[in-house]
């Protein structure tokens, strides 16, 4: 454990993904950075906070007995509910624990401010038995997803240089801080054709960000552009085990190791 783990509380064990909009990648990048977290020796639980369109499942290719739905109705714990991933491929290392969300449940995506809150304190409880607890929140910024997003841990925004999904990483942000002045948000800039393009539009979000928020959140880092993204959704299996070379799965490799030394701060 690093020194920056022994200082973290349950709640900034949270690391909240989200995106103004879909299509950039965020449920993939979930994945990946909480295989790559588990990789580096850390206890890893990732949830699928999108609580209408759930697809974490589908995309390791499990079939979880449990989901979300089961903790909001009380017939589970988050402890009794969680369904591991354990990744033979990688002799041993890698596995995490998911908590499944509730695929095509309207009513979930629509659960009180109360019910959300419970949901969350739930989360930053069950943060007491891991290293880190992923949140792969739905896109945009419907209600759900700013109130589990507002907590003391690190919250992740995935962009592409795509300007629309720059308006609307801008938009999230702008909603979240309205509701959280001092969250710790950090840019992630996917799919770049190469690391200075991701800078140039993580450069033009945070000019953004300075001019109209007065804020300036870093940049995380920067995940190139890879083929073999596509290939290892469509099979089912995450990066680093399909393709474990990839450069697509060593940016966020590098990234999880960033996040674990507490930079950027």
């Amino acid at each position: 454990m690093t020194a920056v783990q022994q200082q973290l509380t349950p709640e900034k064990k949270l690391i909240t993904v989200a995106s103004g909009k879909g299509g950039v990648g965020k449920t993939w990048f979930s994945v990946t950075l909480t295989q790559a977290l588990a990789e580096q020796s850390e206890r890893v639980l990732l949830f699928d906070g999108d609580l209408g369109l759930a697809n974490v499942d589908i995309q390791l290719g499990l079939m979880p007995r449990y989901d979300i739905g089961h903790i909001i109705n009380g017939a589970q714990d988050i402890g009794s509910a969680v369904t591991p991933f354990h990744d033979g491929a990688r002799a041993g290392n890698g596995g995490f624990d998911i908590l499944a969300g509730k695929s095509g449940s309207g009513a979930l995506g629509a659960m009180s401010r109360e019910r959300l809150l419970s949901v969350r304190s739930q989360l930053i409880q069950a943060a007491n038995q891991y290293d880190r607890v992923v949140l792969d929140m739905a896109a945009g910024v419907d209600n759900s997803v700013l109130v589990l997003s507002q907590h003391r841990g690190i919250i992740l925004v995935v962009m592409t240089p795509d300007p629309t999904s720059l308006t609307d990483a801008y938009a999230f942000i702008k909603m979240l801080t309205m509701r959280l002045p001092d969250a710790d948000i950090r840019i992630v800039v996917n799919a770049a054709s190469s690391q200075k393009e991701g800078e140039r539009m993580y450069e033009a979000i945070r000019r953004a960000c300075q001019g109209f928020l007065k804020i300036s959140p870093p940049l995380a880092g920067v995940v190139k552009f890879d083929n073999k993204v596509r290939d290892a959704i469509r099979h089912q299996t995450p990066i680093l085990t399909r393709h474990p070379n990839s450069v697509g799965g060593a940016s966020v490799v590098e990234l999880a190791r960033d996040l674990r030394s507490g930079v950027p701060a």
